[in-house]
């Protein structure tokens, strides 16, 4: 069978993804890349190391115990997740899923068709709110998930989205990502999702030109996010404003080794850490 085509990305070198039944491991082959992201800390200047997981869930289809261990072996302070629970007591599918992973529900679910946002304790909360996208008719309707929180001195906007499967609303929804960013009204957000198109694609550059690609700015594990079954696109990604450190972006590779992150949803999550600057 001929190899599959790649969305564009370059990859961080020497990193492979190799299956074998009933598990995915992850393995990173290069020694260039750094073994391990740094944990989530407050740093003497005030600035904040923040740990961000973007993951498409599938509404929660698959197996839920699985998916909240993967979700806890990467030892996130923010969640951005794309498909949440929307329908039937999605609150209570939510909120057990953030409880399994030793987090609560910030924002997001139905009220964001499908964009949600879970957090550590160690936010703290300013402010939340829900977006709802123009609805093409036909088509599934999209929005985004916000919030501003702060780590001590940080403070950080959230946005977490998922792109149309149709081409021109994706990359019109791309804009309103960006202008939904620039409307936060903090000097540094992190934003990420499920872009349904790879680094090539119109609507993932028009995000990559304003906002810059964590991935592209400092690699780290593994690549390709979709599918977890057999993984050959970049899909799926994390971005962050000027002024926001990146220290390592992908798929956790040593996090996931050996974890159930075929059972846990089709796609396979995005770890990033950054540093957020304290505000004066």
């Amino acid at each position: 069978m001929p190899p599959r085509p790649q969305r564009g990305g370059t990859g961080a070198p020497g990193c492979a993804i190799l299956a074998r039944p009933g598990v995915v491991s992850l393995t990173a082959m290069s020694t260039a890349a750094p073994q391990g992201l740094p944990a989530s800390r407050t740093e003497e200047d005030g600035s904040a190391v923040v740990r961000v997981l973007s993951y498409n869930i599938r509404s929660m289809r698959d197996d839920t115990a699985a998916l909240g261990r993967v979700i806890r072996a990467c030892e996130p302070d923010l969640v951005l997740i794309q498909e949440a629970p929307r329908f039937f007591r999605w609150r209570k599918a939510l909120s057990r899923l953030a409880r399994s992973a030793g987090l609560v529900t910030l924002a997001g679910g139905a009220t964001a068709a499908g964009p949600a946002l879970l957090c550590s304790l160690r936010a703290t909360v300013e402010r939340t709110e829900d977006v709802l996208l123009p609805l093409t008719p036909g088509l599934h309707r999209r929005g985004f998930s916000t919030a501003v929180v702060r780590f001590g001195a940080a403070r950080l906007g959230v946005v977490s989205c998922h792109l149309s499967l149709a081409k021109d609303e994706r990359l019109a929804q791309a804009r309103l990502l960006t202008e939904t960013v620039a409307g936060l009204g903090v000097s540094h957000v992190v934003a990420g999702g499920d872009l349904n198109e790879g680094p090539r694609g119109a609507a993932f550059r028009h995000v990559a030109a304003t906002l810059r690609d964590a991935f592209v700015a400092r690699p780290w594990g593994g690549e390709f996010t979709s599918t977890a079954e057999d993984p050959y696109q970049r899909i799926d990604a994390v971005f962050v404003t000027e002024g926001v450190e990146v220290l390592g972006c992908g798929v956790p590779v040593p996090v996931l080794e050996g974890a159930e992150v075929r059972r846990a949803s089709d796609h396979l999550p995005v770890l990033a850490a950054v540093r957020v600057p304290a505000e004066g």
